[in-house]
């Protein structure tokens, strides 16, 4: 399971802090209750793409000794199971959708001259797919503004709220990830079993 890691700034001061397994460790174990300080249980290596940075990042991980499972230490600036962070994707998502440009000048609005048609023509499908849930969801953190639609409505929301404060309240309190999970994942994060 993913939780995410309370954390602002750089990826290089996240780098930093990662040092130290005491920081922010959690004092009970969400998937199982347990009342117990985790285990820390080493760190898994994720790349990451964002304006200023485009490399690898280490994901500490922690273990519950009751239900024997692992937790992973998200930084908050990360979406779970995409390499672009959310300052890039939200970027791009008002370009195209809300200044109306091609898909050309949206990716180069997030500083990605290289990004294939195919990625931001699936981060716009899982987008609108997901704008009415997200706009709705998002009431709980602000009043919507009038919109034509649900998709600039949601937009909207989420620049005025923040896109990784937006994303910390989603993801924390209701598992929402901001462009829908996967179809291979169910909406509490876990693998869908037949």
């Amino acid at each position: 399971m993913q939780i995410l890691h309370p954390f602002a700034g750089s990826i290089q001061q996240y780098k930093e802090q990662l040092a130290d397994p005491n920081r922010h460790r959690p004092c009970s174990c969400m998937l199982c209750g347990a009342k117990k300080p985790l285990r820390a249980h080493g760190f898994y290596s994720r790349t990451v793409r964002e304006l200023a940075f485009d490399g690898a990042i280490q994901v500490r991980r922690y273990l519950c000794r009751s239900c024997r499972r692992t937790i992973s230490l998200l930084p908050e600036f990360v979406l779970p199971y995409l390499r672009c962070a959310i300052t890039v994707i939200g970027l791009f998502l008002k370009a195209r959708l809300l200044d109306r440009k091609t898909l050309r000048q949206s990716a180069l609005a997030a500083e990605d001259c290289d990004m294939p048609y195919q990625r931001g023509q699936q981060w716009i499908r899982r987008f609108r797919g997901q704008a009415a849930s997200l706009a709705t969801a998002l009431v709980a953190l602000m009043r919507p503004p009038s919109a034509p639609d649900f998709i600039t409505r949601a937009l909207t929301m989420l620049e005025t709220a923040g896109w990784v404060a937006a994303h910390r309240f989603l993801f924390d309190k209701l598992r929402m990830h901001l462009l829908g999970w996967p179809p291979s994942l169910a909406p509490d994060g876990r693998r869908c079993a037949l």
